[in-house]
């Protein structure tokens, strides 16, 4: 069950396309989708290394917190009616990768990644909610309803991952800035391709 107050429901299949600004739409769905997607990936690759630890249960609540993302943004794909990024099976092995590898430098590691990915996502989910509001709050409420539940989630899990010793992690700070420039070159390809 997702924290705050958004709500996961199926979202309605009466959404009206009209006055949308599509290219902003398609983008910011599109997007997230793919990084939803690369989230539950990076939380697979390291429940593969570290589910039976003393970390597993914490990275499977985050994970499942994930799965409920990525579910909404396959609704509403289908909803708006925007295609997913092509580069999905790019991501599917990346995302595990990541996930696997940095689980393989132990706890501090995976937190690490966590830490990265959360602050580089909702920093992005930031920029988003300011593009909605100046187009029209009223227009994309419950977008940005979906938006500002999620951004406040991954914040959650990067406060998390610090507070699991992430800044102890063997070269922390060059670590989180390679998998930020990462994320920014996904998050630029994914809106385009």
């Amino acid at each position: 069950v997702p924290t705050g107050g958004a709500s996961l429901r199926p979202c309605s299949t009466r959404v009206t396309l009209e006055g949308v600004n599509r290219p902003v739409i398609d983008r910011i769905i599109r997007v997230d989708h793919a990084g939803e997607y690369g989230a539950n990936r990076i939380y697979a690759g390291q429940m593969a290394v570290l589910g039976r630890s003393s970390v597993g249960p914490l990275i499977q609540q985050m994970w499942d917190q994930e799965k409920d993302h990525l579910k909404k943004f396959n609704e509403l794909m289908v909803a708006y009616r925007v295609r997913p990024t092509v580069l999905l099976p790019f991501w599917n092995v990346a995302g595990f990768v990541l996930g696997a590898g940095s689980a393989l430098l132990g706890k501090k590691g995976a937190m690490a990644c966590t830490v990265a990915v959360e602050e580089s996502i909702s920093d992005h989910y930031n920029s988003q909610i300011r593009t909605l509001m100046e187009e029209d709050p009223e227009k994309y409420k419950e977008l940005l309803q979906i938006i500002k539940q999620f951004r406040d989630d991954e914040r959650e899990h990067h406060d998390i991952g610090l507070e699991h010793d992430a800044e102890a992690a063997p070269a922390y700070s060059v670590l989180k800035t390679a998998i930020q420039l990462g994320c920014k070159a996904a998050i630029f390809l994914s809106e385009r391709i």
